[in-house]
């Protein structure tokens, strides 16, 4: 599928999931399904900037691969057919059905120089039930060690790891110069760039009992999850306390001297989901009805960690915080229906109906008192009593759905579905496809659909700030008093209009050509802004002061750099793109077969529409209202994403040995950053190639062994620059380490990753 997207790396707690785009819109227009059902999405929102931002989907790392049949996607829009968050499509995971037998895998593996120790296990086991009956069972553990890329921190040293002097950085003082060189790892002593630290535990199961003209069913899921991720170090004179005009400095391990901390984000996250139904024949219609429960509760963390005020006030802080937790519940009950109704066409005419309804619940709960004095916990300050709530939402939704072939070679599908939300009203929306067969090897495509998807929860409530050793930003929930009191409004649905043409060629046996252009426009786009500083910054605005204090956050008084982002309405964009796919398998006969793919995508998204600012945020140097999405928030939208991917595959088989071959190009991509929300600076990452390798060797038919690479020649993006001319090292991203990477490469910042795996089967 060239045009989908795992999201490589992330900020702060969004690098402990796994989200994924289609057709470069976000994560949030495709809905996951599993077994056709849909999946709950996670309460880890995805807050920082880049592709991402905003993802509240569903983890996929939750889904064990062991427990997989088959993966099927719709691209096209299918909101009619299966209610919001489906514009860009649908990726439904089938699970394994079997009545006997087993298989599994031991892998180990690691990046090739930047750590990431890797050892998973899953064991995936099937039994019949009765006679009619079967149950799958699915255990999947992996621990995964950080990685770190770069590290050197330009309050320490320059750019070659020398130690800064009195001279390269006046400001820094006898004691610092005295205290920087004991710091762990010097001079690479910021380790915030790089994989988390996670174990994680998923357990599966399927199951069904047919009992004639009624089949019982269910599926499950249970993960368990425990990570960290490393975020700036804190220098050894950022915590002291001064009595008497003696000044003590904090000391997290007691045994002097002082060298510095790096505090971990850490969360505790247990996610359940639980699907039950019954579907059969009665009176000539298929049904089938079904109630689905899933719920992510994470709790989050700070550790290794000081409270600087804490400190500075008492002379005591604890090195562990608990901030708070994020949870979030979905229920789901469907009623589905289906029967053949003969009109005298080619074929009868398919009907299907069926109705809906869910409740939605985001949860956000406070910290510790700790993690709440003053500014919190140094790196992540815990959730407040204003941050706290708990928000709910209802959905009832009705479909209908009828599909025919009025003549032998053309289908026709139209559907149309009704939705009523709690909180927004009401939609309806409406799908349209066709497909003619001019022969066995020729056949064209197209559909045109409208849809919607309402804002997650997560987006409208979220509260928290995002703290660096210099900056300390609140995301400000977009349905809050505080957001009011600047001028934003309520988050209101999204709404689009999906076109698609393509065609399916076989001009041979073994070879398949599939190509389809798209285009998605999507009114009232929901985006998060670019930073809106309340001081420190090029232009800095009085009331985002004042709606910090109304929304009961305290920023830590020591940094240069304070403001808001916030989650609105803020463009229509549209996205235009062409899928290629070309399949072929080559039968050498005692020599082996081969199958081989290219798969390519083209895919460009434009904002063709800005919502400006609240005339509150107005530049007092110029009289205008400041762009509400600057050059960083366009980027993210626009070029961020590299708008060609080619990937190309063979894979070989001769009796017992295999291999896959694969080499992926990602097309060139940039970014807008900046140090202050002023000045920008334009980043590239050029046209790519990631080769990758698997060889696989069968020792008897029910042991296997694998060795392989991906991307095997360690392609690594380049590093954030400094600003042209300057002498204090001011990064263009305003960031702490001199050789950190681009993380917004598609292809991630780890390079190399090599493995070893043992498979079984019986």
């Amino acid at each position: 599928m060239p045009s989908f997207v795992a999201q490589a790396f992330g900020g702060d707690t969004a690098n402990l999931t796994l989200s994924a785009r289609l057709r470069g819109l976000s994560p949030n227009h495709t809905l996951v399904l599993i077994n056709g059902k849909r999946r709950h999405g996670t309460s880890n929102l995805a807050v920082l900037g880049g592709p991402f931002q905003g993802a509240a989907t569903a983890d996929l790392d939750l889904i064990s691969p062991s427990s997989i049949k088959r993966i099927e996607v719709l691209e096209d829009g299918a909101a009619a057919q299966y209610g919001s968050d489906a514009i860009a499509g649908v990726i439904n995971v089938i699970l394994k059905d079997d009545a006997s037998g087993g298989d599994g895998y031991i892998t180990a593996g690691k990046n090739y120089d930047v750590g990431g120790d890797t050892l998973a296990g899953t064991l995936h086991l099937a039994t019949k039930v009765g006679e009619t009956g079967y149950f799958n069972v699915t255990a999947f553990h992996r621990f995964h060690d950080f990685t770190q890329v770069g590290g050197l921190d330009r309050r320490v040293t320059d750019s070659k790891g020398n130690l800064l002097t009195g001279t390269t950085n006046p400001s820094l003082s006898a004691v610092q110069r005295q205290l920087f060189p004991l710091m762990d790892n010097f001079p690479y002593v910021n380790r915030i760039n790089g994989d988390a630290q996670s174990w994680l535990t998923n357990l599966q199961y399927n199951t069904a009992f047919n009992f004639g003209d009624v089949e019982v069913y269910s599926f499950g899921t249970y993960s368990k999850r425990i990570a960290s991720a490393r975020q700036n170090v804190r220098v050894p004179t950022r915590v002291s306390r001064t009595v008497g005009g003696v000044t003590t400095y904090f000391d997290p391990d007691g045994d002097n001297p002082v060298n510095g901390f790096t505090p971990r984000e850490k969360i505790r996250e247990d996610d359940m989901a639980f699907t039950g139904g019954v579907r059969g024949t009665a009176s000539g219609f298929e049904y089938d009805l079904s109630t689905t429960f899933g719920q992510d509760k994470a709790q989050i963390f700070t550790i290794d960690s000081a409270n600087a005020s804490l400190y500075a006030d008492t002379g005591f802080t604890p090195t562990s915080f608990y901030n708070g937790v994020f949870k979030s519940t979905e229920f789901t009950v469907n009623a589905d229906a289906r029967r053949e109704i003969e009109a005298g066409l080619a074929t009868p005419i398919n009907v299907a109906f069926g109705a809906e309804y869910r409740r939605n619940v985001y949860e956000i709960g406070s910290g510790d008192p700790g993690s709440i004095y003053k500014e919190g916990g140094q790196a992540y300050p815990g959730f407040r009593p204003s941050d706290a709530g708990v928000h709910t939402r209802t959905a009832k939704s009705l479909y209908l759905d009828l599909a025919t072939n009025p003549v032998e070679a053309l289908k026709l599908d139209i559907a149309g579905r009704y939705e009523s939300y709690s909180d927004f009203g009401d939609r309806f929306i409406y799908k349209a496809t066709g497909r003619y067969d001019f022969s066995d090897a020729f056949a064209l495509r197209g559909t045109f659909s409208t849809g919607f998807r309402a804002p997650t929860l997560a987006e409208s409530y979220y509260s928290a700030t995002n703290v660096s050793p210099t900056a300390a930003f609140v995301q400000l929930p977009a349905n809050s008093a505080a957001a009011k009191l600047i001028g934003f409004q309520n988050l209101k649905p999204e709404k689009s209009t999906n076109y698609s043409l393509g065609t399916v060629i076989r001009p041979l046996p073994a070879l398949t050509i599939t190509l389809d252009a798209y285009q998605v426009k999507i009114r009232d786009r929901i985006l998060g802004t670019g930073s809106i500083f309340g001081s420190g910054g090029a232009i800095n605005f009085a009331i985002v002061r004042q709606a910090i204090i109304a929304n009961g956050n305290i920023l830590d008084p020591t940094v240069s750099q304070t403001g808001i982002n916030i989650f609105t309405n803020g463009a229509d964009t549209r996205t235009r793109g062409v899928d290629l796919v070309v399949s072929y398998t080559s039968d050498f006969g005692d020599a082996g077969k081969a199958f081989w793919t290219i798969a390519g995508n083209y895919n460009e998204t434009k904002l063709q529409r800005l919502i400006p600012a609240p005339a509150t945020l107005t530049n007092p140097a110029n009289g205008q209202i400041i762009p509400l999405f600057n050059l960083g928030a366009q980027s993210n939208i626009e070029t961020a994403s590299p708008r060609v991917k080619v990937i190309s595959s063979v894979r070989y088989s001769i009796d017992k040995f295999s291999a896959t071959l694969r080499g992926t190009v990602y097309g060139k991509s940039s970014a807008q950053l900046s140090p202050d929300g002023g000045t920008f600076y334009k980043q590239e990452i050029g046209t790519t190639f990631i080769g990758d390798v698997e060889l696989n060797y069968d020792i008897t038919p029910s042991l296997g062994l694998a060795l392989g690479a991906n991307n095997i020649f360690n392609k690594k993006p380049p590093t954030v620059p400094l600003v042209p001319g300057t002498t204090n090292q001011t990064l263009v991203n305003g960031g702490n380490v001199l050789d950190a990477p681009l993380t917004f490469s598609p292809y991630g910042i780890n390079g190399g990753y090599y493995y070893a795996r043992i498979n079984v089967s019986f």
